[in-house]
């Protein structure tokens, strides 16, 4: 008999979000206040569970609301400029603001309107009113007014209305008690070195986090190791001692994954599987009025499937309409294609470029936390549709505010680590600006400068024909648009190799002759250009390169393939080998460009850059220590048009 799991469906997302409300409506989950009392010092941002009345009124007394002399009114009936009132001391009374108005007494009189005549006696040339800048019993708030109603977030403002009249405790909404427990034998605390096979946990610190964001009050418990009895027993005594229970790992399909069979032993799993992308083996399950989620493992796909079944509950739990998601009109800069039959969920970026904003997947799997980290908003891709097409409008939830997407530098084409230190420095900078990098090769970038998707692009072309970099392919697919062609850096690339280079690789012909295993560029890189040059010079068949066609991205994954022993070498630039203390066989040097259309060049973004890059000591200083680089035109206009 098999040992996979039998719960996992795909059921779509709209019905098990039916289901899953209807769940907790009749068990009465969503219908339970638990109420705490605790001190009005304590309770800002909290929910009152009753209303709250003034305890005394405020002010308690008739107090001065000016620095003067307090007086009877009616003594003052008959004074004029011409005809003035003096009073002797008796009939008047020296006040300052918040003193209490003496038995008798009725009004004050501004101490700028009192001519003192002798220590005891005051000339007054106006008549009184009533009650003049005295501040009367309850002026404020009278004993057993409303102060605030039931259901109310409480204000700094509403604190201090609240302690003004007396009040001290009052009674709140508890929030949710809510329990995240890791799974999973592989994991390892941040503090430990991990070895092959282990996982560092930290998907529990990001989702008790989001919890406590939300408003719960939430606990992280150690990880649990596969063993069914020790799941068991974590689930119960979570469930027994918190309002909701979030499992983490452990809900797909697989040997030992185990959350969906314990949570059907001691409770019911009332939905397993969602028609999502990431996030199908989502559990949702009821022990007893406490429901328990099981997330599945991956950071992106664990706080996506928590967004929608767990955000909205503790909201309701609070008795707090859940924030209106904000929704803006971008540009997608790329095509993205999506399976069909299954609501996917994409962490975009965001920049606005001329009067477009513009939109770019942020990263390129579930488990990958830093598109989580770069994501600026979120595009839904609903199930009947095949994906997205780039210049397509689309609409996204922002994650960030406006503000931060204004400040966006969007910067698409070829990597370079001096992009990483150049975002760190703008946002630095007042205001800050940010930095909106999609790594997709130099060409990648000069189209996205042609459709308008981009403030700047990197570039590092090399023409075989002239053996000019970067200006022919201007010419030829920039041809008639206004820009500047501004050099970044110059830099070294060659064969990234482990330390100490053990298999004594040289050249490429190395890699064909001993069939040892190498990492490529993308298409449209120009280091992937620069690699079929080599190859062609040295009359190498691209074929006899095992590994030719297996592509990353950034210079950085190429180093970290070497790192972990997955390949033998990569092309890339010294300074990732530096990074990542690899051994580095110089091939060429080569020169990084970036293309600035001139429309942008007003943009307050895109002056500080290039004041960045042309003035900045410092910047060349942290630039020269990566290795690798050289900077004797950096901030130079090497072709205009």
């Amino acid at each position: 008999m098999s040992k996979h799991n039998v719960y996992l469906r795909n059921m779509p997302l709209a019905e098990a979000k039916e289901i899953w409300r209807k769940t907790l409506d009749d068990c009465g989950f969503l219908s339970k206040k638990p109420v705490e009392k605790i001190a009005v010092d304590d309770c800002l941002g909290r929910i009152t569970a009753e209303p709250v009345f003034a305890f005394r009124s405020s002010p308690s007394y008739n107090a001065a609301a000016m620095d003067g002399i307090a007086i009877r009114f009616s003594d003052l009936s008959s004074a004029t400029e011409a005809s003035p009132v003096r009073l002797k001391k008796g009939k008047y009374l020296p006040v300052n603001t918040g003193n209490a108005i003496p038995d008798g007494f009725n009004s004050v009189v501004m101490i700028e309107d009192v001519h003192q005549v002798t220590v005891d006696e005051v000339e007054l040339h106006m008549p009184a009113t009533p009650w003049q800048h005295v501040r009367t019993i309850g002026e404020d708030l009278v004993a057993t007014e409303l102060i605030l109603p039931e259901g109310h977030e409480i204000r700094p403002i509403d604190q201090g209305a609240m302690l003004a009249t007396g009040v001290t405790e009052i009674k709140v909404l508890r929030p949710p008690k809510a329990h995240v427990i890791p799974t999973g034998s592989e994991l390892i605390q941040p503090d430990q070195a991990p070895k092959a096979g282990n996982i560092i946990e930290f998907n529990s610190r990001i989702l008790a986090g989001y919890l406590n964001d939300w408003g719960a009050f939430a606990t992280r418990g150690l990880p649990v190791i596969d063993d069914q009895d020790k799941l068991k027993l974590a689930i119960q005594t979570a469930a027994k001692e918190n309002d909701i229970v979030i499992l983490n790992a452990g809900a797909s399909a697989g040997t030992r994954d185990y959350s969906a069979k314990v949570l059907a032993e001691v409770g019911k799993v009332i939905v397993h599987g969602v028609a999502i992308k990431p996030g199908k083996p989502v559990i949702l399950a009821m022990i007893g009025n406490t429901p328990v989620i099981g997330l599945p493992g991956y950071p992106v796909s664990a706080l996506l499937t928590m967004r929608l079944f767990v955000q909205e509950i503790i909201y309701s739990f609070m008795g707090k309409p859940r924030p209106q998601p904000q929704i803006v009109n971008a540009i997608m800069s790329r095509p993205l294609h999506s399976t069909m039959g299954v609501d996917q969920f994409v962490q975009i970026t965001l920049g606005k470029v001329g009067d477009s904003l513009m939109a770019t997947p942020s990263g390129k799997g579930a488990g990958t936390v830093m598109s989580l980290v770069r994501g600026d908003a979120l595009l839904t891709i609903p199930a009947g549709s095949e994906g997205v097409g780039g210049g397509e409008k689309i609409e996204v939830e922002l994650l960030r505010s406006k503000n931060d997407i204004d400040a966006t530098l969007v910067c698409i084409g070829s990597h370079d680590n001096i992009l990483d230190l150049l975002a760190n420095q703008l946002h630095k900078q007042r205001p800050i600006i940010r930095i909106s990098s999609a790594h997709v090769g130099s060409m990648g970038g000069i189209m996205a400068i042609k459709r308008g998707e981009a403030h700047i692009a990197g570039c590092h072309l090399l023409d075989e024909r002239s053996g000019e970099y970067n200006i022919p392919f201007i010419k030829r697919f920039l041809s008639g648009l206004p820009l500047q062609l501004i050099n970044l850096c110059y830099r070294e690339q060659g064969l990234i190799v482990a330390r100490g280079n053990p298999k004594n690789i040289s050249c490429f012909a190395d890699l064909a002759r001993h069939g040892y295993m190498f990492i490529n560029r993308q298409n449209g890189a120009g280091t992937r250009l620069l690699t079929d040059k080599i190859l062609a010079d040295e009359n190498i068949d691209p074929e006899s390169i095992p590994g030719y066609g297996h592509e990353e991205y950034t210079h950085m994954s190429v180093a970290a393939s070497v790192a972990n022993g997955s390949v033998d070498a990569g092309l890339g630039i010294r300074a990732a080998a530096n990074a990542l203390d690899l051994d580095f066989i110089p091939v060429a040097e080569e020169r990084y460009d970036l293309i600035v259309p001139n429309s942008f060049q007003d943009e307050h973004k895109i002056k500080a850059t290039l004041e960045l890059i042309r003035t900045s000591d410092d910047f060349h200083d942290i630039i020269l220590s990566l290795g690798g680089y050289n900077l004797r035109d950096c901030g130079k206009v090497m072709y205009e048009q």
